[in-house]
């Protein structure tokens, strides 16, 4: 006889099987998508140390390798998602998975900061534009019932692909020189285009993007969102996604180097305290995904900005024993990384079909270019502050921006993505 404890597993993966194969199918495709890239995005966090040692850059240039993926990473998901909304969601993430990984891979065969800068800056075309295309389709393939779940599960992937390259992290660099390790990093990187080849087998374009009708120049499609009657809310959303992305592209980009630098920590220590921060980022993911359907989409938002600049002010400024940062690392990657569980299913419930892809890829990546500018600025802070003040005082600013912006943005729950015909703001 089932326990308890099993039923109610069972009962909160019930919608899993209630998925249809056209659903299931897209939704691993997204998954393995954004897995994959983080894996490829995260990998520079864990080099950062080797790269000040042995090419003697500062933390400020480190900061703008990091900067220059996502800033350039907002071109590449705004013009993906226009495309997308041109010539199909699945055509485009096809071509920005192989995009991503083959600049990730040349990465590792750079000899200078302006090589690894180029190399970085064009990963970013590919990294802003898979997230555009998988978004849009998971968000449309996936019934109104189910979409926060889904797309909350999607973005778990965030985690898993940052573990992977966390746990290949330890190995890697306790086995092998650290001159080579950070390049053999880096070249791992083009395996997820092999997820190409499965996905043109088996992924097809959702309904509601089959039957839509465009009848606008690719370069008026660009710009749409950028003039009334969307005008307004891109604005909002992108101010709201600027703080989560500012506030989380502070922590994984500097989390590592804070552990090793300032905490002392071998690469065996620091490897175990990121894989609990982010085996808790999947649970919060995880979480994060189911509240966006219970109590909406704003509120997951709100109680995980509130918690996240909390918790960073604890983390970097109380006087704690590495015991006690080990611990808070848990807690700490568990809320921040929540609130992205019900970002895309909240910027597809606000655009229409005819413009989705376009607002969902502008918005979010632009966000995350003005959040770009966070780490960097964190970096040339922390030669004066120091790298936990600096990290600590962006965090909390990058939150308080969410807020604000989230005080002028509509619930969305349930909305049936067919009646969107004009953006609401309230």
């Amino acid at each position: 006889m089932a326990s308890d404890g099993d039923k109610s597993r069972t009962a909160i993966l019930r919608w899993l099987s209630d998925l249809t194969p056209t659903e299931r199918k897209s939704m691993v495709a997204c998954f393995g998508g954004w897995t994959l890239d983080a894996f490829d995005a995260q990998v520079f966090s864990f080099v950062i140390p080797t790269l000040l040692a042995i090419w003697g850059i500062s933390k400020g240039q480190a900061g703008l390798l990091a900067a220059s993926t996502l800033v350039i990473s907002a071109f590449g998901g705004w013009g993906a998602g226009a495309i997308g909304d041109r010539i199909g969601r699945v055509r485009v993430l096809q071509v920005t998975i192989v995009w991503y990984t083959l600049f990730t891979f040349l990465s590792g065969f750079a000899q200078n900061f302006e090589q690894l800068f180029i190399c970085r800056a064009l990963q970013g075309f590919g990294f802003g534009g898979e997230w555009s295309a998988g978004a849009v389709l998971i968000g449309e393939v996936i019934r109104d019932r189910y979409r926060g779940r889904a797309v909350g599960f999607v973005q778990s992937g965030w985690a898993i692909g940052w573990g992977a390259a966390a746990l290949i992290y330890t190995f890697l660099f306790t086995m092998v020189p650290e001159a080579l390790a950070w390049r053999i990093m880096f070249w791992l990187g083009l395996a997820p285009a092999l997820l190409v080849i499965w996905i043109r087998r088996n992924v097809q374009e959702s309904d509601i993007y089959k039957s839509r009708h465009p009848n606008s120049p690719i370069i008026s499609q660009v710009f749409s969102v950028l003039k009334p009657p969307y005008l307004t809310l891109t604005l909002r959303v992108s101010m709201m996604i600027a703080g989560a992305q500012a506030g989380i592209y502070t922590i994984s980009t500097w989390l590592p180097t804070y552990l090793k630098t300032v905490r002392g920590l071998s690469v065996e220590n620091a490897g175990s305290f990121l894989l609990l921060h982010i085996f808790c980022a999947l649970l919060g993911y995880i979480w994060g995904s189911y509240m966006a359907d219970s109590v909406g989409r704003k509120w997951t938002f709100v109680i995980a900005a509130i918690g996240s600049a909390f918790l960073i002010l604890l983390y970097m400024l109380a006087p704690l024993s590495n015991t006690a940062v080990f611990l808070l690392g848990g807690p700490l990657g568990f809320v921040v990384y929540s609130m992205f569980a019900p970002m895309g299913s909240y910027l597809t419930e606000l655009y229409p079909t005819q413009v989705r892809g376009c607002g969902q890829g502008f918005c979010y990546n632009a966000g995350r270019a003005a959040g770009a500018l966070f780490p960097a600025l964190t970096g040339f802070l922390s030669e004066r502050l120091g790298l936990g003040a600096a990290i600590a005082v962006f965090g909390v600013a990058a939150y308080g921006v969410m807020l604000l912006a989230l005080l002028m943005l509509p619930e969305t729950v349930g909305r049936p993505l067919d009646t969107i015909q004009s953006p609401a703001l309230s």
